[in-house]
């Protein structure tokens, strides 16, 4: 057969149209027929590069052809049909053609058609997926610090994904349930914007947590995509007061540290003495209580007052003065700790005197003893030598005659 001198992309294209036309009226399905080509479904995300393959079991040297959504052909065995940089030859062979459309859009989303130019035209379709890749989450909804014991609302956006993500929150490791996911569709897209709102009632531990927003989707790999909002929390002082030492003398400088824990910082510190006046000789110094010199009738309760305008706590500390000469109670413990040890020792080395001492003193009885007893029938030194060596066959046959 001849082809007219047309343009290669002209007759090839009517070549294609009147295969598909066959094609179409033909309703004869091929089992196990060498000749029936062969494709797969294909999954890509936006702007990444999809691979089509194409194949026959046996080949009559009938040429292979792609063709797009819209019944373009892509390519003809080797030859390119359509002038799209983005789709390259693969591989083409007598029984295989492979193409590759890189850059995908979501517009290349749809059926691909392979076909055969037997007699009938043999096809087979793979249909390509295009996702969406979804953008990076965005958290709003709170941007100054909340008060302890109030509530926040954080609310996660995400925009372009397809099909729709989905969102989930977390706080550090621990996963919290938001409520439903709210999906809106992209005017004139394919694509979807999803939202989700998170409330939550904080404490002072949730002061500079870290909220986190991440986004599920089949176009990303777990945690690809997430956000973080960092929660501040306001909250009023936990006081404590801390001595300068456990064992506070007579006679000696000492003083008092308060520490208010709380968010803002402490903005101011009181001092008073639970049931009188501060003594004389103690001096406040915002959060530290100084003694020039203790003495026992500074004995007391210490209060010390924190505000840091959120609100107001008050700490005590029990003052005891010592003598001069009173020792520390953890060097008492030590000393008590190091006698007992000692002790210990010494009563392990006497039981092990006393035991040596004994097994000593029982053998050398028993070497006495047997010495008596063989000299008891020896008419002589020898034979009682004898009788205490040979231990008890002498006096067993005398006891024998004498029954």
């Amino acid at each position: 057969m001849a082809f007219p001198s047309a343009p290669a992309p002209l007759w090839i294209a009517g070549l294609m149209t009147l295969a598909f036309a066959a094609a179409v009226h033909s309703n004869v399905v091929f089992d196990d027929d060498p000749l029936q080509p062969v494709t797969s479904d294909e999954m890509v995300s936006v702007g990444g590069t999809v691979k089509l393959t194409c194949r026959v079991a046996e080949s009559d040297n009938s040429s292979l052809q792609w063709s797009n959504t819209a019944q373009q052909t892509l390519y003809f065995g080797e030859k390119r049909a359509l002038r799209d940089n983005r789709i390259q030859l693969h591989r083409s062979t007598p029984t295989e053609l492979s193409i590759t459309i890189s850059e995908v859009q979501l517009s290349d989303e749809g059926e691909y058609t392979c076909s055969i130019f037997t007699m009938p035209v043999r096809t087979a379709r793979a249909t390509v997926t295009v996702l969406g890749v979804p953008g990076k989450p965005h958290i709003s909804g709170v941007e100054n610090p909340v008060q302890e014991g109030g509530t926040v609302t954080l609310t996660c956006t995400s925009t372009g994904s397809k099909p729709p993500a989905r969102l989930h929150w977390f706080r550090g490791d621990e996963e919290l349930e938001g409520r439903p996911d709210v999906v809106e569709s992209v005017p004139d897209e394919p694509t979807y914007n999803v939202s989700n709102e998170l409330t939550l009632e904080v404490s002072r531990s949730d002061d500079n947590q870290v909220i986190t927003c991440a986004v599920d989707h089949p176009s990303l790999a777990p945690g690809d995509k997430r956000s973080e909002h960092v929660l501040r929390v306001l909250y009023s002082p936990n006081v404590q007061i801390l001595p300068e030492s456990d064992l506070p003398r007579e006679g000696e400088k000492f003083h008092l540290q308060c520490l208010g824990n709380s968010n803002p910082e402490p903005s101011s510190y009181s001092w008073e003495k639970k049931d009188g006046e501060l003594p004389p000789l103690a001096k406040a110094n915002g959060a530290f209580l100084r003694f020039e010199m203790l003495n026992k009738s500074d004995n007391g309760v210490y209060l010390c007052f924190v505000d840091n305008g959120i609100g107001s706590s008050v700490g005590e500390y029990t003052l005891l003065v010592q003598d001069p000469t009173a020792m520390s109670t953890s060097s008492g413990v030590d000393h008590a700790v190091i006698g007992g040890v000692v002790a210990v020792i010494v009563f392990i080395l006497l039981c092990l005197l006393i035991v040596l001492g004994r097994y000593l003193i029982r053998h050398k009885g028993t070497y006495l003893t047997h010495e008596a007893k063989g000299s008891d029938d020896a008419p002589d030194a020898d034979t009682a030598i004898i009788n205490a060596e040979g231990g008890h066959s002498g006096a067993e046959d005398k006891k024998e005659y004498f029954i």
